[in-house]
């Protein structure tokens, strides 16, 4: 079978592998029908991502159909068609015991400190995998992950349906955000650069679109909120200025919801998070949220499928990077497919 393996930084390869053979009695092998390409996997492909090991198969926005049942799973059937989580944690650590299994002492993501989905075939535990509805088709099933990526800030940023919320970056996981944040019932302002994604998250359901290069946000922030500043903030971008920008325009008691990975210091005075009792709260991953993601996904409350921009065999993986890099404004989200 092939696989997609980053072996150092700037050195991908659709590499050829045996087939898995090795399925445990608690585990699946499942044939994958499609992946997402996350700007992760991009870091990682330019050495960039901070946390990520080498060589490596990327990949961790991956469904597929189970062709292997492990003798030890009763709850799972060859012919399933399953979304796989890749976050592996040790389920004893004080994170763990808490419930945020997503930040676990000694946290491996798939694709990133273990071996990935961007592969024909991938062995996985039974517990790390989860039924999806065989009417989804397989590119709007592959952001199911992603999708859980924004019902996590959801619940870091307590958001609830009387909430002002700002959205820092209409990227796809900005319109992911705000997608799930005009589900609860909030208000949503989303900013971004490019015009062409702001039209689309208007599309989506956003209140207010802010082309920052053109419009002045704190300006529109205070209008929008009677002079209040927004109760919550999502940084989707991961630039420190951002940072240091949400806190300008959040309101007194808000929470500041971060997913950026920079290792850049942003320039904050204590004073303004003391004076307004702000939260700053990070994001990764996901904590046990495939279970409600997939049951949006499976009730149709959710528009994934407006997201998807490209679509691409899976052997035409460098042609995918390249459009990322050289039109990414042409670019939302791109799906491999592996039929």
């Amino acid at each position: 079978m092939k696989v997609i393996k980053v072996n150092t930084p700037g050195n991908l390869e659709l590499q050829e592998v045996a087939k898995p053979d090795n399925v445990g009695p608690q585990d699946v092998l499942v044939k994958v029908k499609a992946a997402g390409i996350c700007g992760s996997d991009i870091h990682i492909y330019h050495g960039t991502n901070p946390v990520a090991t080498y060589p490596r198969v990327i990949g961790h926005e991956v469904v597929g159909e189970i062709v292997e049942v492990g003798v030890e799973v009763d709850n799972l059937k060859v012919g399933d068609h399953v979304a796989i989580d890749p976050v592996v944690s040790c389920g004893e650590c004080y994170p763990c015991r808490i419930g945020r299994n997503n930040v676990c002492k000694s946290l491996k993501v798939r694709g990133v400190h273990t071996d990935g989905g961007f592969a024909e075939y991938v062995v996985v535990p039974g517990k790390s995998v989860y039924q999806i509805s065989k009417d989804l088709s397989w590119p709007e099933a592959a952001l199911i992950e992603p999708f859980t990526i924004g019902a996590q800030v959801s619940s870091r940023g307590e958001i609830t349906a009387a909430d002002t919320v700002l959205v820092l970056g209409a990227g796809p996981i900005g319109l992911i955000v705000l997608q799930v944040v005009k589900k609860i019932g909030a208000k949503c302002i989303i900013t971004d650069l490019l015009d062409k994604r702001l039209e689309l998250a208007k599309e989506l359901g956003a209140d207010v679109v802010v082309n920052t290069s053109k419009q002045d946000l704190p300006d529109i922030v205070f209008k929008e909120t009677n002079g209040l500043g927004v109760t919550v903030v999502v940084e989707a971008v991961g630039l420190p200025k951002l940072l240091e920008e949400a806190i300008k325009v959040t309101s007194p008691a808000g929470r500041i919801v971060v997913l950026g990975f920079t290792e850049t210091a942003s320039n904050i005075a204590q004073l303004d998070i003391t004076k307004n009792e702000l939260d700053i709260r990070g994001s990764r991953l996901h904590a046990k949220q495939f279970p409600k993601v997939i049951e949006w996904f499976n009730n149709r409350e959710l528009r994934p499928e407006v997201l998807i921009s490209h679509q691409f065999h899976f052997t035409e993986v460098k042609k995918a990077i390249d459009l990322i890099e050289t039109d990414p404004q042409s670019v939302c989200k791109i799906v491999l497919l592996f039929n």
